[in-house]
């Protein structure tokens, strides 16, 4: 019954493609310009033995005339799961600093053969190009927006000493007929368990683990038709008629209601960093588009038509009791 997120069906979604750190040569161009992950700075660049860490122009290794810097390291440190970042230095730094040697050869062994003059190397030389151009454009004006203090003040305006939602707690079974649903009502009416028959009659696939209970959710949350009904119970209450949705017949019961708490910062703090993510993309590609003659095409070349948005609220919703879908957001990287 959840709706799904109208962010799903946003044009900003098309900016949140989290792009790879280093995009392999068969990977196509993502859809939209998006900003480089962010690398985690759990763990210190490994140094070898107890030695100080190094100048990231400290040569660490030589192959043929090309030389392999710290700085390097640093980098490739970057693109590895903390799992490993926690290895000791003394393992992680010859590990890295092998594949970094075998990266070089390998290339040194390509522009022998002269694979840089292949057109497909070419092409993926220019993606990579191009990507590296849109996420230093995107990190370099929107990073300086994702300070603590930026977060905390968007905290305290939009959340904190609020109120928050009305809220229903409520437990539904749902059947594919209206008739099955009356007779659920009842067996309820002489006392029948509503969990235990939600267990063995309702088609939502979560009933059998948690005897249909939805949680606590607000009144946006569900389909119109499922909401109306759930608020209108008081708790104790199910309803006495089927509830008819996309989905099939419900019987509703309501556990109780409440006025939601304020989230904490801690609690917000990632989605308000998303916020200002995606508001920052679009600053920066309203700002990009300013003066740019966009022309659009269909396939066969004729002029392109946007296909007929849905009206609002038309959007499919999720499986029941499904949360709904949110589209992830570009992270930008660490302003250098």
């Amino acid at each position: 019954m959840r709706r799904a997120s109208l962010a799903t069906v946003a044009t900003i979604a098309l900016l949140s493609v989290t792009l790879l750190s280093e995009p392999g040569l068969a990977q196509p161009a993502p859809p939209a310009p998006s900003a480089p992950p962010a690398p985690s700075t759990n763990a210190a660049t490994p140094a070898p033995g107890n030695a100080a860490t190094p100048a990231p122009g400290t040569v660490i290794a030589k192959v043929g005339t090309d030389e392999i810097h710290y700085s390097d390291l640093q980098e490739a440190m970057q693109t590895l799961p903390d799992q490993l970042r926690a290895m000791p230095p003394a393992m992680l730094y010859p590990m890295l600093l092998d594949q970094l040697i075998d990266r070089d050869v390998i290339v040194q062994q390509a522009k022998k053969e002269n694979l840089q003059d292949d057109p497909k190397v070419k092409q993926a030389i220019s993606r990579a190009t191009d990507l590296a151009l849109q996420n230093a454009l995107l990190s370099r004006d929107i990073q300086p927006l994702l300070t603590p203090a930026a977060i905390k003040a968007r905290y305290d305006a939009e959340y904190a000493g609020k109120t928050g939602d009305e809220q229903v707690h409520a437990e539904h079974i749902l059947v594919p007929t209206e008739a099955k649903a009356k007779d659920i009502i009842a067996q309820l009416g002489k006392g029948a368990d509503f969990g235990k028959l939600a267990k063995e009659n309702s088609t939502d696939p979560s009933a059998k683990e948690n005897s249909g209970d939805l949680g606590w959710f607000k009144k946006t949350d569900m389909l119109p038709e499922f909401s109306d009904a759930a608020f209108a119970l008081k708790p104790g209450q199910y309803t006495q008629k089927p509830v008819q949705t996309r989905f099939g017949w419900h019987v509703i019961k309501l556990e109780g209601t409440r006025t939601a708490p304020a989230p904490t910062l801690e609690e917000v703090g990632d989605q308000i960093r998303q916020q200002i993510i995606q508001e920052g993309v679009a600053k920066v590609l309203a700002s990009a588009k300013t003066g740019v003659t966009v022309e659009k095409f269909n396939p066969d070349g004729s002029p392109y038509t946007p296909p007929a948005m849905p009206m609002p609220g038309a959007a499919p919703a999720a499986v029941p009791g499904q949360a709904p879908a949110q589209a992830p957001a570009p992270t930008p990287a660490p302003a250098k």
